[in-house]
């Protein structure tokens, strides 16, 4: 098969090296897929910068996100065949096959069918924000009449936390950047639009919820300004982040008795543990995309697996609006 592989941490996005690799097989609980397309995510550019914890052995074939067709499946497997189209996120950390290559051997609870109504293609943008959105709410226990805020509501994770949260009831806010990006989530569903660059957190607090603060904040950004969180807030109120590896003050948490949830959802790749979990979400997400109710926002800008490297490009230039996909293989 045709894969794109990594030699060494701490290059450039045109790091990516062509190669022809075996075909896997697929041991007990495990599922061969024939990947379609595959998506860009943060983690993906910062393993290839840094490495770290979360690594795969070199060579490596980087990549979490696919959508693709079975070809092949394992001893003791259930509810999947040959010729089902799935997505998942799947690999490209510690101990697991990435996804920029024509095949992956993937653990089959880390698997749900994929939405009918959409192509592979944009299914592929899905299961690594979905997820990670999904735990969040959950977390933050969102659900009927939750007033919250997301940061980054026109980010990967943000779009799709703002459709999951109004799909349980939720009122949701959401602070953008610009004009266009208020747009954007408008069409998303949120119901109350903050440009941070215009007005102080003090202010939309004042102005959204009488000075009162947020039931729950979300931030999806990947940033590291956890204060602003914290100032959102309501007494006794909840906050969750992608990103919590920085030092930040937690005094304002503890004078209100905030409730603070640091959102990894990779821990079940890197540990082996609840998986099922995640085939769960996402069966869910399908369900909730079939149903008009969730749509991934892509980016315009196509690539094919030869260009992964200009993909991560892409994604640290800061331009892209929405997930950037990679074709691999024809639908």
């Amino acid at each position: 098969m045709k894969a794109m592989i990594l030699s060494a941490f701490g290059g450039a996005p045109d790091s990516f090296e062509a190669a022809e690799l075996a075909n896997p097989a697929p041991g007990p609980g495990e599922v061969l897929v024939r990947v379609v397309a595959a998506s860009i995510n943060p983690a993906d550019t910062k393993i290839r910068q840094h490495g770290g914890l979360a690594a795969p052995a070199l060579p490596a074939v980087l990549g979490c996100d696919m959508a693709g067709v079975v070809v092949a499946v394992g001893e003791g497997v259930t509810g999947f065949a040959v010729g089902d189209r799935v997505y998942g996120c799947v690999g490209g950390v510690r101990g697991s096959a990435g996804t920029y290559a024509e095949l992956v051997v993937a653990d089959a609870r880390l698997l749900a069918h994929a939405p009918e109504t959409l192509s592979l293609h944009d299914a592929a943008a899905l299961p690594l924000v979905a997820i990670t959105a999904w735990e969040a709410l959950d977390r933050l226990g969102v659900g009927e009449g939750t007033h919250l805020l997301v940061h980054g509501g026109a980010g990967g994770v943000g779009h799709v936390a703002i459709q999951l949260a109004k799909a349980r009831g939720a009122r949701v806010a959401t602070t953008i950047s610009s004009p266009d990006k208020a747009e954007i989530v408008r069409g998303f569903g949120a119901d109350e639009i903050i440009n941070y660059r215009e007005e102080s957190v003090a202010d939309y607090v004042e102005r959204l919820t009488g000075g009162q603060g947020f039931d729950a904040v979300f931030d999806s950004t990947g940033g590291s300004d956890l204060a602003t969180s914290f100032v959102a807030a309501r007494v006794n109120g909840q906050v969750a982040v992608i990103v919590a590896s920085y030092s930040a003050d937690l005094t304002p948490m503890h004078a209100k008795a905030l409730s603070f949830h640091a959102i990894m959802m990779l821990v079940p790749l890197l540990y082996g543990t609840g998986r099922e979990a995640h085939g769960r979400i996402l069966a869910d997400v399908a369900r909730l995309a079939d149903q008009g109710r969730l749509k991934p926002l892509i980016d315009a800008e196509r690539f094919t697996l030869a260009e992964v490297g200009k993909a991560h490009a892409r994604l640290e230039s800061g331009q892209a609006l929405g997930k950037l996909v990679i074709d691999v293989t024809p639908e």
